[in-house]
């Protein structure tokens, strides 16, 4: 099928991105793409589309394509010329080319794009045999993206309700209701610290092999998601890590929020889980469920970080909760709620897990088109 051992310079050729800092940054539809992905919008492209941009420094395998003229940062690399090859393959072959290379800032082997450029690979240049597998691989990633924007839309739905009920106050029988103090009757002002339990986490020791690499996921806040559940963990405890560390085992639906680091990240639980010192785990008490309380917080920890002073959000402590507003519903309302928000969930639980198969019959797929165990 035409696959040669070549340089991967002679396939592409790859260049730094561009400094673009948040002040220069105006309201647009470009995307700003870093090491990590889409990170932003911009008015302004700086490299036209399609493209293929990966990371310089830290996990070098993850390599995001983009259809549009895009901006990429100057921490990331993207591909200046893709000489004649297919760009969507592109961005395949040089995921499968950079899975497991790591380096850092202090010692960056194999990020340089000159090391890149001069390291052997195995490739094919035949047009048909790189469209082929793009269009294999892209019929999962095709699926991945539909899902996300379902999932997406379907929290959004929940969201808006509850501001529609909870905030503006626009719930079922809301035109028969004496508002006093702000809030309807039968209705209570409280802080978030009052309707919930705050509970700790802890690492356990690091150089004792025997904890960690199990099956229990231990979140942290580099492990938050961008939708409702949180799931893949970079790290794993054992039993025995998980009985020597300060975390219990969380069940799923726990509440989680970042407490430092990438401050106020929220996520359900999608199934029993660990937890560093970094996070809390909230449990709701009577009249409060999870499912409330997770779209609560989100609003919430919302509205306060946008009135938030100075250096009140740089990091969240037990206190903190004790400043955020939480205002308590009467229960029939709550329990009209749920029964509206739990389908949804549900749904974006199935389609979560859904996802995370997708992303793993990808994974195990594409070294093996690239490998040429698999004929196309």
């Amino acid at each position: 099928m035409n696959w040669e051992i070549l340089q991967l310079g002679e396939f592409l050729t790859l260049k730094r991105g561009y400094d673009l800092p948040s002040s220069q940054r105006k309201e647009g539809d470009i995307p700003i793409v870093s090491s990590s992905g889409i990170t932003g919008r911009h008015n302004v492209a700086k490299v036209e589309g399609p493209g293929v941009i990966t990371g310089r420094y830290g996990t070098l395998g993850e390599v995001f394509f983009v259809k549009e003229d895009y901006w990429p940062l100057n921490t990331a690399l993207y591909v200046r010329d893709f000489k004649g090859n297919d760009p969507r393959f592109t961005a395949y072959f040089l995921k499968s080319v950079l899975t497991g290379t790591t380096s850092n800032k202090a010692a960056v082997p194999g990020v340089n794009r000159n090391d890149l450029h001069a390291r052997k690979v195995c490739v094919t240049t035949d047009a048909g045999v790189q469209t082929a597998i793009a269009s294999i691989l892209s019929a999962y990633d095709d699926l991945i993206e539909n899902n996300r924007r379902r999932i997406q839309l379907l929290e959004q739905a929940a969201r808006l309700l509850y501001k529609e009920w909870f905030v503006h106050l626009r719930f079922p029988g809301h035109e028969h209701v004496t508002i006093t103090d702000g809030v309807p009757e039968g209705w209570d002002k409280k802080t978030a610290f009052d309707v919930m339990d705050v509970l700790s986490g802890g690492t356990p020791k690091t150089k004792v092999p025997d904890y960690w690499n199990g099956g229990i996921p231990f979140f942290t806040p580099k492990d938050a998601a961008d939708c409702a559940y949180a799931f893949n963990t970079e790290k794993t405890l054992t039993e025995d890590g998980l009985q020597n560390c300060n975390s219990k085992l969380y069940p799923k639906h726990t509440v989680f929020i970042t407490a430092r680091g990438t401050v106020g990240k929220i996520n359900l639980a999608q199934t029993d889980m660990a937890m560093n010192q970094s996070c809390y785990a909230l449990r709701a008490g009577p009249p409060i469920n999870q499912y409330y309380l997770y779209f609560a917080l989100v609003d919430g920890v919302e509205q306060f970080r946008s009135r938030a002073v100075g250096a009140v959000f740089d990091a969240i402590i037990r206190d903190t909760f004790k400043l955020i507003p939480f205002v308590v519903p009467d229960s029939k309302l709550i329990r009209a709620f749920t029964d509206y928000a739990s389908p949804i969930l549900h749904q974006i639980d199935i389609l979560s897990n859904e996802t995370r198969k997708l992303h793993q019959a990808r994974d195990l797929l594409l070294p093996r088109l690239m490998n040429e165990e698999v004929a196309v």
